[in-house]
C-alpha cells in the first residue's frame, strides 16, 4: 500500500484496509492536533489508489471492512466519493462496510439524497470529532466549525442511515472550562443521537499550538482524578433517546471502561467512582499513547 505520512483511522478501524484516498487534513488548523504535522493536504494520484486497490484484492481478503484515511473524506467531491465506493465495490466485493471521518463543513456540503446515494453504494459509518459542545472551547481550539453545525451533520447522516460515532476529547476545556464543557458536550451527544460516542483523554503534542500554550502557562492540563470526574459528568447528563454505545477504552485513556447508555450508567459511573477512590489502578503515564 502507498501511504504518505501517519494515516491515521479510528480505534475500531485496526483490522480495516486502510486506502488512503487524501493525505492530510482539509482544515488541519487544529491547536490540539499533531496527526499531519507538515503534511499539506492533497489528494493521492489516481494510479497509486488503483494500484493499492489491486493490493487489497490481492492480499487483503480476510479483511472485511475498508477505511478511507485520512482526515475528513467526505469532503471529496460526491461524484469522486461515488465513484470511489463503486470501485471498492468492484474491486473488493467481499467487503461489507466501509467508513470514513468527516466534519460539520463536509456533512453540510453533502446533500440528503447524496448521503442516501452514498449509503446505497456502501458507506456505513461516519466518524465526527466534536471535540467538545461548548462553542467557546471550540473557537479557542481552531476547530473550524461550530457544535450546532456538528449536531446538525451528524443527524442528518442518522437519517440517511448511516452510523454515527462521535469522539469528544476530555481535558480539552484545560482546568477552568471542564464544567461547562462537560454538560456541554453531554448535551451535543444528547441531541446528536449517534449511535456511538467514543471519550479520549486529551495529551499534548510537541508541536502543536496547544503544547505551547500549556509551556507558557496559557492553558493547564487537568490532571487524572479531573479527567475521570469530568468523563463521570458527561455520562451522568447524556440523555439520550435511544441506545448510544459508549468507548472510553481508547489508549490515550487513564481508566478503559465501555457499555450502553442507558442501561449501563449506572456500572460506569460505579467504575468512575471506585478509580477517583483509588480501588481501581489507573493506567500509567507511560502506557498511555495516541
Amino acid at each position: 500500500m502507498h501511504y504518505e505520512g501517519n494515516p491515521i483511522r479510528p480505534p475500531s478501524e485496526a483490522s480495516s484496509i486502510i486506502l488512503q484516498v487524501a493525505a492530510g487534513c482539509p482544515h488541519n488548523r487544529c491547536t490540539f492536533c499533531g496527526a499531519y504535522q507538515g503534511l499539506k493536504y492533497h489528494r493521492k494520484p489516481a494510479d497509486a489508489l488503483t494500484a493499492d486497490l489491486e493490493f487489497a484484492a490481492r492480499y487483503c481478503k480476510r479483511q472485511d471492512r475498508v477505511f478511507l484515511a485520512d482526515g475528513d473524506c467526505l469532503a471529496l467531491p460526491f461524484a469522486d466519493l461515488g465513484d470511489l465506493l463503486r470501485l471498492i465495490r468492484k474491486k473488493l466485493p467481499w467487503v461489507r462496510r466501509t467508513s470514513l471521518y468527516g466534519s460539520g463543513r463536509s456533512m453540510a456540503k453533502k446533500s440528503a439524497a447524496e448521503l442516501a446515494e452514498l449509503k446505497e453504494l456502501g458507506l456505513a459509518r461516519v466518524y465526527i470529532g466534536l471535540e467538545s459542545g461548548d462553542e467557546e472551547v471550540l473557537r479557542r481550539v481552531n476547530k473550524g466549525v461550530s457544535a450546532a453545525e456538528i449536531i446538525a451533520g451528524g443527524r442528518r447522516l442518522r437519517r440517511a442511515g448511516l452510523f454515527v460515532s462521535v469522539t469528544v476529547l476530555l481535558g480539552l476545556a484545560g482546568t477552568g472550562g471542564t464544567t461547562r464543557h462537560a454538560v456541554m458536550s453531554a448535551r451535543a451527544i444528547s441531541e446528536m443521537r449517534p449511535h456511538q460516542a467514543a471519550f479520549l483523554t486529551l495529551m499534548l503534542i510537541p508541536g502543536t499550538e496547544l503544547y505551547h500554550a500549556a509551556e507558557i502557562g496559557e492553558f493547564i492540563l487537568p490532571d487524572a482524578d479531573k479527567m475521570l470526574a469530568e468523563l463521570g459528568l458527561m455520562l451522568e447528563n447524556i440523555s439520550p433517546e435511544t441506545m448510544i454505545q459508549i468507548h472510553a477504552n481508547h489508549a490515550s485513556n487513564y481508566l478503559p471502561i465501555s457499555g450502553r447508555l442507558p442501561k449501563d450508567r449506572t456500572a460506569l459511573l460505579n467504575a468512575i467512582s471506585a478509580a477517583r477512590r483509588g480501588r481501581t489502578s489507573l493506567k500509567p503515564e507511560y502506557l498511555r499513547g495516541l
